[in-house]
C-alpha cells in the first residue's frame, strides 16, 4: 500500500518535489553575489557578507561597506517581484504572491530606513551584467569615501 505524501504542517509546499525544491533555494551567496562580490574584491575594495548595516534593523544586505556607509542588495527576480522576469507562480498564488509582495515592501521600507541613517542603498537584480554592477558598486563606494571623513578612534 502506497502512502500519499502530506506536507509537514505549516507547510506550503503543493509536492515533496516541490519541497525539496524550496529547501535548495539559497537565501545568501547565490551565484550572482559570488561573481559581483569577486569583481569587486578584485578591485581592492573590502567589504562584509550577509551583515546588518544598523544593528538594530534585522534585516541583512548582501555587501556591506561600513566606513563609506553603502549597502548593496542582489535581488533574486522571483523573491523581489522583477518588473522584467518575475512570474507569478501557478501553485498556491495568494500565499506566494501575497510574499512576494511583502518582501516588496520591506526591501522599500529596508531602503528608507537606510537613507535616513545616512546610507547609500544600491539594488541590482540577479540578472544584471556583474561587470556593470561591480563597477557601480565601486564607483560609489569611492565617492562616499572621498565625501565622509575618516573617524578617528580614540584609546581608552
Amino acid at each position: 500500500m502506497e502512502v500519499e505524501w502530506q506536507p509537514p504542517t505549516g507547510s506550503w509546499a503543493s509536492s515533496a518535489a516541490r519541497r525539496r525544491n524550496m529547501q535548495a533555494i539559497r537565501s545568501r551567496d547565490t551565484a550572482p553575489e559570488r561573481l559581483i562580490r569577486r569583481l569587486v574584491h578584485a578591485q581592492g575594495l573590502r567589504y562584509r557578507v550577509a551583515a546588518r548595516p544598523l544593528p538594530d534593523l534585522r534585516r541583512t544586505a548582501d555587501m556591506v561597506f561600513r566606513p563609506a556607509k553603502v549597502a548593496v542588495f542582489i535581488d533574486g527576480c522571483y523573491w523581489h517581484g522583477c518588473p522584467e522576469h518575475y512570474v507569478p507562480p501557478r501553485t498556491n498564488p495568494g500565499y506566494w504572491s501575497d510574499k512576494v509582495a511583502r518582501n516588496m515592501a520591506r526591501d522599500r521600507d529596508t531602503d528608507q530606513r537606510l537613507k535616513e541613517a545616512g546610507w547609500t542603498v544600491l539594488r541590482f537584480w540577479e540578472h544584471e551584467p556583474a561587470t556593470e554592477c561591480a563597477a557601480r558598486i565601486a564607483s560609489e563606494v569611492a565617492k562616499r569615501r572621498l565625501s565622509t571623513p575618516p573617524t578617528s578612534k580614540q584609546e581608552p
